[in-house]
């Protein structure tokens, strides 16, 4: 029954496909009128927009903590603050300056997420014909699925709030059980889902890549085998959170043989794109899913009034920042991340980073997609190389003997046979993606970076340290500053 289901969701995706402007300027529209009565609609004049150029001047751009009063209000249970009537959840997410971030999910938004993952799968079936996934045993590494109450309102992790929303069709073969899920020590919880997983038939298991990689190398050091063999009929991997790029080959060595793979960008905010066709690393836009985008080019985000670009309007190979308009009630919202746009017939991108998420310390501004890149040919130069985890972090020197540099912290599972070899082609690599960041290397103001392997478990131990082992959370690839390193660098030596 997948299959004419699957044929059914393309033709419905195609539609709004052939006038993706007019599509998303409708969708302006309904949620401009959706939200005139609300406390922020009447405070920025929602009844005098007609276009994203009114909306534009009216709306200015925020991110979580400048739209904070308007959440904080919505946390006390008060209505029609941000969204007619109250959330159905709140999205409960790690922040920065504000601490916790209550994202809202209302009645209008809740389809958004239940029925991104379900899109992309069938997506998938319609591009393949291969359906057999449906009939085996499903995993969806993800949070608790228990719920507090905020407000009166239920609140928890985004992953777990759609536990509870999973079709039934999936339900019926999904693992792990509900005790296990609920489950909060991430450590403990994977040892649970082993054991609940081994001897079952499974075909797909999804998760964020260096989470899913901890399970792998526990089932693999249970059982002695890859992962592959363990599970015989597992023929589909769903990854999504960060980019799996960085994580590819070591999760493909540790199952043993190809398996296909899609990938998905998801976030608290709202379910964005995914990966419609296998092979293919554009993620398709979801234009008509209750997100109106804007796109900020990436280098004038930080003006005073940036350009606010729509969907008819982006070009390709430019970096954007995301902003989201949406039904959960998020007006000319900061998503944080930037994309690239790999095509415009329909509308598909890669993301990029993130734009606080850089590495400019020298005026280099390195993004997240360049040192995944660098990283790539730097592995692809030594394939007897595999990296866990990295991230990379300025050097700043007041020496004038020892001038300033890179610094990439990198835990490798299994390293490469000349150190210095690797940690010149990743400088090489880098110079060759980033004219910046070349210029800098060029006048000396930067000496080649410093590569310092790291013991097995560092990032692990690290993240736990700060409460974010496991779940929806991710390392981040770069940082201004050496908040990460120096926590990193801890209890290792630097090489």
């Amino acid at each position: 029954m997948s299959r004419p289901l699957a044929a059914y969701t393309v033709q419905q995706y195609r539609q709004w496909q052939r006038a993706p402007a007019a599509t998303q300027l409708r969708l302006l529209r309904q949620l401009v009128r959706a939200g005139a009565g609300t406390a922020f609609g009447r405070a920025h004049d929602f009844s005098a927009i007609q276009t994203p150029a009114d909306f534009a001047a009216r709306v200015p751009i925020r991110d979580y903590e400048a739209l904070k009063p308007y959440f904080d209000r919505v946390r006390t249970g008060e209505p029609a603050v941000l969204w007619p009537g109250r959330p159905l959840y709140l999205a409960k997410t790690s922040g920065t300056t504000s601490g916790a971030k209550y994202i809202p999910i209302t009645r209008a938004s809740i389809s958004n997420h239940i029925n991104g993952a379900k899109d992309a799968l069938l997506h998938y079936v319609a591009a393949t014909g291969r359906s057999r996934f449906l009939d085996g045993k499903l995993i969806f590494l993800s949070g608790s699925p228990e719920l507090e109450r905020v407000g009166g309102i239920p609140t928890g992790r985004l992953s777990g709030i759609v536990n509870h929303h999973v079709p039934a069709y999936l339900r019926r073969n999904q693992l792990p059980s509900y005790a296990t899920n609920c489950i909060e020590d991430w450590e403990t919880k994977l040892d649970a889902i082993v054991a609940e997983t081994l001897g079952q038939p499974m075909t797909l298991i999804s998760g964020i890549p260096p989470w899913v990689q901890m399970y792998f190398d526990r089932l693999t050091a249970r059982t002695g085998r890859p992962v592959g063999e363990a599970f015989p009929a597992f023929d589909l991997f769903v990854s999504g959170g960060v980019s799996m790029e960085p994580y590819r080959a070591r999760l493909l060595e540790s199952i043993g043989r190809q398996v296909d793979s899609i990938e998905l960008f998801p976030a608290s905010e709202g379910f964005l794109a995914f990966q419609d066709q296998p092979g293919n690393p554009g993620l398709l836009l979801r234009l008509a899913s209750g997100i109106f985008f804007e796109f900020v080019p990436a280098e004038r985000f930080f003006e005073e009034n940036p350009p606010r670009l729509t969907i008819g309007e982006v070009e390709l190979d430019k970096q954007y920042a995301v902003v989201l308009t949406s039904n959960a009630g998020l007006w000319a919202y900061s998503l944080g991340d930037t994309v690239r746009f790999v095509d415009l017939h329909p509308h598909r991108v890669v993301v990029t980073g993130r734009i606080k998420h850089f590495l400019s310390a020298f005026g280099e501004h390195v993004i997240g997609e360049e040192v995944e890149a660098a990283l790539r040919e730097a592995v692809r130069q030594h394939p007897e190389t595999e990296v866990t985890e990295f991230t990379v972090a300025p050097l700043v020197s007041d020496d004038p003997s020892q001038p300033s540099r890179h610094e990439w912290l990198v835990e490798f599972a299994q390293p490469p046979h000349d150190a210095a070899s690797f940690a010149a082609a990743l400088d090489t690599a880098l110079r060759q993606r980033n004219t910046y960041y070349d210029d800098l290397r060029q006048g000396n103001i930067l000496v080649p970076l410093l590569l310092t392997p790291l013991p097995a478990g560092a990032f692990q131990r690290y993240m736990k340290s700060v409460g974010k082992l496991g779940g929806q959370n991710k390392v981040p690839r770069l940082g201004n500053d050496r908040g990460l390193a120096e926590g990193l660098l801890g209890g290792s030596a630097s090489c």
